[in-house]
């Protein structure tokens, strides 16, 4: 009998197994739902703050839900506060956002040292609270979570005028991405170092749908696998998730150097996987029926994915606070099922 642990690496590294991990990886992907914090007393947004809450919330998650993994942070923005962008941290139904980016324009960009940076913020207390989990739970997968290049990018910049520079300056555009790539690799290196299995990168912002495929290619393929490289360094497996309708850029996604990708509701993982054999796809049940139900058309959902051969189960994408663990149960045992 595999761990889930066991499971997720061996499947990450093209290994027999018994049957697909079901996982929610955190960070964009995040199921902090509210009914699990009122029945632990473990909440948001304490749980950003506090490396012991943090901790606890996520191995919550893993207890109530049935998802075979610890997820850590449940944000997307603690790269984004500690490179000078205004962060809140919301509340216990409304995750953290960005409230204003540091920069106006790519120009104005003005790299500082990354080493001092990332022993500022909220870095400490996530990598504590990493490292407390995985202590803890040694047959559960830590899943250290850092937000794509893309992304980082545009909670750093106004986004409106970085969907300008891409074309327009793309010397300021690339001095920035390497900038924020750096950042990134480095504190993805720093979550394995601390216990994390496994590292997600997720990149909403990066959608072909937003980019095109000529802007995909240059900034997110580019730069994605910069950072998958100096995590592949520490012998470490990459999920990679992007939102969106892939139907402009799916040609490029075999370039992605990630051990797997995720994608949204919107993709038809049948048929990606037809395309593209040799890549582990991820996914991709909806959000909105998780929400919603009704919980059999969760398990015949979850069914028919596990029997197009999708590798990992996962929502499509990150979970409404108002989910209930009744319909997300319906989810991780119709895979154990």
């Amino acid at each position: 009998m595999l761990t889930p642990k066991a499971r997720l690496l061996k499947l990450l590294n093209r290994q027999a197994v018994d049957r697909p991990p079901v996982i929610c990886t955190g960070g964009m992907m995040n199921a902090a739902i509210i009914e699990i914090m009122n029945s632990t007393g473990h909440t948001l947004p304490e749980g950003h703050v506090n490396s012991h809450i943090m901790a606890q919330l996520a191995a919550d998650i893993h207890q109530f839900t049935g998802f075979e993994n610890i997820g850590i942070p449940f944000c997307m923005t603690v790269e984004a506060e500690i490179l000078g962008s205004a962060v809140s941290y919301g509340t216990l139904s409304c995750e953290p956002k960005v409230t204003q980016e540091k920069y106006r324009t790519l120009a104005e960009v003005h790299p500082e040292d990354i080493t001092h940076m990332l022993m500022q913020g909220r870095v400490q207390v996530v990598l504590d609270a990493i490292r407390e989990a995985a202590a803890a739970h040694p047959e559960i997968p830590v899943i250290g979570n850092i937000c794509g290049p893309v992304s980082l990018a545009a909670s750093l910049v106004d986004p409106l005028a970085l969907l300008k520079g891409l074309r327009k300056d793309k010397a300021s555009a690339h001095r920035v991405f390497a900038y924020v790539s750096a950042l990134l690799g480095k504190l993805a290196c720093l979550m394995v170092e601390n216990g994390a299995a496994v590292i997600s990168i997720g990149d909403p912002t990066a959608t072909g749908e937003i980019l095109g495929p000529e802007l995909f290619e240059e900034y997110a393929v580019r730069y994605i696998n910069q950072i998958i490289n100096s995590i592949h360094e520490s012998q470490t497996d990459v999920i990679v998730h992007i939102c969106g309708n892939m139907n402009r850029v799916r040609h490029l996604l075999p370039a992605i150097q990630a051990d797997a990708i995720s994608v949204d509701a919107l993709v038809d993982l049948r048929k990606l996987k037809d395309d593209f054999p040799q890549m582990i796809v991820m996914g991709n049940v909806s959000t909105y029926l998780l929400q919603n139900g009704p919980a059999d058309k969760v398990s015949a959902t979850v069914q028919r994915l596990v029997e197009q051969g999708v590798d990992i189960i996962s929502p499509a994408c990150g979970l409404s606070t108002s989910t209930s663990i009744s319909m997300i149960q319906a989810m991780t045992n119709a895979v154990r099922d």
